[in-house]
């Protein structure tokens, strides 16, 4: 423990910035709540058709509220971030268009709905196009995004803010800012869609504040503060809302149904206390990058590095240590810490992925989790902690763990074991 004690007394003034960022962010949700009269009758569950739930349309006008944006649709139906990304995208994408990804390929679960992995279900086996660049020194490639827009035209361009299973640095929104207006200025007509999951609330600002035309993410990341079960959220532009709902519900009804089933109070007291959950998130990445770095591993980003996400790499080059890690992780969860964290063919993964999340709410990352494709370089991708001390125990059992690597390579030797 005295590892991360030292590692804390460098990092005391960086821990009060992002106190001061959680402080603005609390306050634009006080002041969405106040605005928008939140009451108990809001609490209050539908069932069937979801007529007239005044708590679910409540909770849509306080998210467009905090997005500064039209309109927002936020709703159980959607399974997880990677559905909600599917349905936007088949909801403004029609045969013969063009998707266009500028910050790479995007995050593994997105490559069978878009065809760059075949499936009969595919956006590509629907006649959509899809073309993709990489970043250049972890930024866009203006030169050549400008160059595609003159040629062609691109029905959606998509932005995955978070650096997903890949060794880029996440993309802050200064950057989105920049190629929005960019974009805006040569293909106006350019729908652009910003996949946002691990990102609220980190900064001061979101996507639809500096131009995007819609934005999504997960309520079992950092919007649910640890406490809605399930669920995600589009915003943006009111007609391009329209067509996301149109397509997760039924066209002519679109936002008018979707019963909550006793979902609001949980998806409101998630968006209450998730600024002060991802400020803990935040302190845990922060934390866990000085003590890896202090032991001489390479992490990403470093520990005074300005975040863009609460997700942390840690970079391992040996598929030992990124499972004793995860291992440790699992360790220090609440939920089946006596499990043992192993390899799995998971689906919608190429590679086997090790995964630590004991958490309350399955497959949560707003929660303390860890996982990782087993591929070079052996990456252990971090997330969560709703508070810093769990967080601080969790890591103290990892790296606990990940010492015996050098104790059982000492026994090895001594043995004569190669």
């Amino acid at each position: 423990m005295e590892r991360i004690k030292n590692a804390e007394r460098e990092l005391e003034p960086l821990f009060r910035e992002i106190e001061e960022i959680c402080l603005i962010n609390s306050k634009k949700v006080m002041d969405a709540f106040r605005e928008h009269h939140l009451s108990e009758s809001h609490f209050s569950s539908t069932t069937g058709y979801g007529y007239n739930d005044i708590g679910r349309d409540t909770i849509e006008k306080i998210y467009a509220t905090i997005f500064k944006c039209d309109d927002a649709l936020v709703r159980s139906q959607f399974i997880s971030g990677s559905h909600a990304l599917t349905v936007t995208l088949f909801a403004l994408l029609r045969p013969g268009d063009t998707l266009f990804s500028i910050s790479g390929t995007p995050y593994d679960t997105l490559h069978e709905v878009i065809g760059i992995k075949e499936n009969a279900s595919s956006l590509k086996s629907f006649g959509v196009s899809y073309e993709e660049i990489d970043l250049v020194d972890n930024d866009f490639d203006y030169k050549k995004i400008e160059e595609v827009l003159k040629q062609k035209t691109i029905k959606v361009i998509e932005i995955q803010r978070s650096k997903g299973y890949s060794n880029r640095k996440s993309i802050a929104l200064n950057k989105v800012e920049k190629v929005i207006s960019l974009i805006k200025k040569v293909s106006p007509t350019t729908i652009i869609m910003v996949d946002n999951c691990y990102c609220e609330f980190v900064t001061e600002k979101e996507p639809t504040e500096v131009g995007a035309d819609v934005v999504v993410g997960s309520l079992i990341k950092n919007l649910g503060g640890g406490i809605t079960p399930n669920g995600a959220y589009v915003v943006g532009k009111k007609e391009l809302i329209q067509l996301v709902a149109e397509r997760l519900t039924v066209p002519g009804e679109g936002k008018e149904v979707g019963p909550s089933l006793g979902m609001n109070k949980l998806i409101l007291q998630g968006l209450y206390m998730a600024p002060s959950v991802v400020m803990n998130a935040l302190k845990v990445a922060i934390l866990t990058a000085k003590v890896l770095e202090n032991m001489g591993y390479e992490v990403e980003p470093k520990a005074l590095e300005k975040r863009c996400d609460i997700v942390q790499n840690i970079i391992f080059h040996n598929p030992d240590k990124l499972i004793k890690y995860v291992q440790g992780i699992q360790k220090g969860s609440p939920v089946d810490s006596h499990s043992l964290a192993l390899p799995w063919n998971m689906p919608g993964y190429d590679d086997q992925v090790i995964m630590a999340s004991g958490s309350f709410t399955q497959g949560s990352s707003i929660e303390f989790s860890c996982d990782g494709p087993i591929r070079e370089p052996y990456i252990a991708y971090q997330q969560g902690s709703v508070t810093y001390e769990y967080g601080k125990l969790g890591l103290y059992e990892a790296i606990k763990n990940l010492d015996t690597i050098s104790d059982e390579m000492i026994t090895r030797n001594s043995k004569g074991i190669d």
